[in-house]
């Protein structure tokens, strides 16, 4: 018949707790020897009660199992005197940048025509080689940038053109329009004017067509 399983939480009844502890604190100690001598371990166990008494294991002596604990300990410590690898670390990488900051900056005021005096005629040769490439460089830049300027005017001034036709255009229509109308309203009024001004004409005439009739009635 297999053992139980017991369940590992605290044991809430005080009588069993303390029946389990001394039978558990025995059964470690046990183990504990048993593992010094077949191994040739030093081993010291201290334990504490739930009531705080304390039992204690050691297969020499626990105080010299505690200073050598502690010896070891103090070694393995870190010398508070010297700065740990991550601080050496980073104290190299901020010289470097340093070193490179300053580097940087002697380069440029020797292309301002600054601190020139140590130098000899290999260095200025390589200093003004690199001047006029960087020059070159600027030149190429700002042609590029100009004919993108000139590019983009030629575009405006097109647009410009166009837009002046369009105008002029709309201005020659509104311009011919307004001829034709003047030009039918003057014609209107030359008619008008001139059947007002002869009214005799459709009276001689109705007038010769009755004098042209009184006769054919007499005979």
């Amino acid at each position: 018949m297999t053992r139980k399983k017991i369940q590992i939480k605290k044991i809430d009844n005080i009588a069993a707790r303390q029946v389990a502890f001394s039978k558990r604190r025995k059964g470690l100690f046990k183990k504990a020897k048993e593992l010094a001598i077949l191994c040739d371990a030093e081993i010291g166990l201290l334990v504490f009660s739930a009531s705080g008494k304390l039992f204690d294991y050691a297969s020499s002596s626990i105080q010299s199992i505690l200073e050598r604990h502690n010896s070891v300990n103090s070694e393995n410590l870190p010398n508070l005197n010297e700065p740990s690898v991550e601080l050496q670390l980073e104290s190299n990488i901020r010289a470097k940048l340093n070193e490179e900051v300053e580097k940087k900056t002697h380069e440029l005021r020797q292309m301002k025509g600054e601190e020139l005096q140590g130098l000899g005629m290999d260095e200025l040769k390589k200093l003004e080689k690199s001047l006029q490439g960087a020059l070159s460089r600027v030149a190429e830049i700002m042609d590029g940038r100009n004919t993108d300027l000139i590019s983009d005017i030629g575009r405006k001034v097109d647009l410009l053109i166009e837009e002046n036709k369009r105008l002029n255009q709309l201005e020659l229509e509104t311009m011919t329009e307004q001829m034709q109308n003047i030009q039918g309203n003057s014609s209107e009024s030359i008619v008008n004017n001139s059947t007002s001004s002869n009214p005799s004409q459709d009276y001689d005439s109705s007038d010769t067509s009755l004098k042209l009739g009184l006769p054919l009635l007499e005979y």
